[in-house]
């Protein structure tokens, strides 16, 4: 079957992975954010419309052959052989077309699925970051510039350092957006600073799940930092991830996603990479990933929701199921 990536996506984010043959491609190196951090690397397969980032690895049923300036995908699906043609993508900073940069790898929180604290710290000077987006620039790789940041030092430390690397990135000229742990009045001072969109995440669909996967952590001031963000920034520049496969049920999920479209937050659902302590759960199934994106693709057109996509997980679209551009007319009924 000669298939978009688009109507099999959703299989392929299942399996995670892939083998590269040909044309050694281009890599992102082991992620400090995002699924598969600190795992190893990756490689972004795109048709032209639709993109996923799998990890290399040797075993995978996932087979990518890659020649000079195209690339075919190929891999065993549940409804017979699959072949994708398409092109391996060049990679800015983490990511193809935007440099997407963590400020601080390292965290003084431990939630269960996140491997950060369990890696070396390492924070991010503006001298650093800035140097990072100039090569980025001068291939001409980048659309956009997104920060995220683990957790290592206070409120206001945490924040001089965001504001000091946001001071040196406007020269740019670039959509910056911004996905950090929010603090009270952080919106609008990133909004002041010409931020384009935020996205503070609320990780799991019930608070209950929330207070075992994340320790130490508020999720109602999470909720209350995202609901001020969208009276500043506005509908459609607003999101958080929400991580699909932590032990919650489909009914909780999608009571989640209509809270957060009520409340005028676009979520980003995201298939959980088993690593740190739940390195022994499993990865949603491809069914799970299609039903749960596919009622997030109807519940944004029934608020009327048109997401900008400017910067972060949105644009590239690598880790998740996009309801808007994945979800075609032909495999909506699957």
């Amino acid at each position: 079957m000669i298939g978009t990536l688009g109507s099999v996506k959703h299989h392929l984010l299942a399996i995670g992975s892939a083998k590269v043959t040909g044309i050694s491609p281009p890599l992102s190196p082991a992620s400090h954010a995002g699924p598969g951090l600190g795992i190893g690397s990756s490689v972004f397969f795109s048709d032209g419309i639709s993109r996923v980032r799998l990890i290399m690895d040797e075993s995978s049923p996932v087979l990518i052959l890659n020649a000079a300036s195209s690339a075919v995908l190929t891999f065993e699906s549940p409804e017979g052989p699959v072949s994708v043609a398409g092109f391996v993508e060049d990679v800015g900073c983490h990511c193809p077309k935007q440099a997407y940069l963590t400020i601080n790898e390292g965290c003084i929180f431990s939630c269960r699925y996140c491997n950060v604290p369990t890696l070396d710290k390492h924070i991010k000077t503006p001298d650093e970051v800035e140097s990072l987006i100039s090569d980025a620039v001068k291939r001409d790789r980048i659309e956009c510039i997104s920060l995220t940041s683990g957790v290592i030092g206070t409120d206001l430390e945490e924040e001089d350092r965001l504001f000091a690397i946001l001071e040196r990135v406007r020269r740019f000229g670039l959509p910056v957006g911004v996905s950090v742990y929010p603090t009270p009045g952080l919106a609008k001072k990133l909004y002041d600073y010409g931020v384009v969109e935020v996205k503070f995440n609320l990780e799991t669909a019930a608070d209950e799940l929330f207070a075992e996967m994340c320790p130490g952590l508020n999720r109602s001031k999470i909720v209350d930092s995202l609901r001020e963000s969208v009276r500043v920034f506005g509908k459609n520049h607003v999101y958080s991830n929400i991580i699909l496969g932590l032990g919650e049920s489909e009914a909780e999920m999608r009571v989640c996603i209509t809270q957060c479209l009520e409340d005028g937050i676009i979520p980003v659902i995201r298939p959980l990479t088993p690593s740190a302590g739940l390195a022994h759960f499993r990865s949603p199934s491809a069914d799970e990933i299609f039903r749960v994106s596919a009622f997030l693709r109807s519940e944004l057109r029934r608020f009327g929701f048109e997401p900008s996509n400017l910067t972060m997980c949105e644009k590239c679209a690598g880790c998740d199921l996009a309801p808007m551009t994945d979800i075609r007319e032909e495999v909506r009924g699957k």
